[in-house]
């Protein structure tokens, strides 16, 4: 999936709910989602975790907050970077 300029590789669906975040190729980001705790790593899994929410999905989002977080989520990968690029 493609969402405000990020590459998002999908690499499990539920329990945890996880993606590797790509920009230009490059693995920048780590999201997951699991026993109702959301959070960023960069740039990749145990690296330095620059975001946490609590959303209501415990080890996946309810349908309706899915795309609040991600660009939650891609907001807090584009300041951490100070990428410029338009979203």
């Amino acid at each position: 999936m493609r969402l405000f300029g990020y590459d998002l590789d999908k690499t499990c669906d539920a329990c945890p709910e996880q993606y590797e975040v790509f920009l230009n190729g490059q693995r920048v980001a780590y999201f997951r989602l699991r026993h109702g705790s959301f959070r960023v790593d960069v740039p990749d899994v145990g690296g330095e975790t620059i975001y946490r929410a609590t959303p209501e999905g415990d080890g996946v989002f309810a349908p309706h907050e899915r795309d609040h977080y991600l660009a939650q989520a891609l907001a807090a990968v584009r300041q951490h970077y100070g990428h410029t690029h338009e979203l």
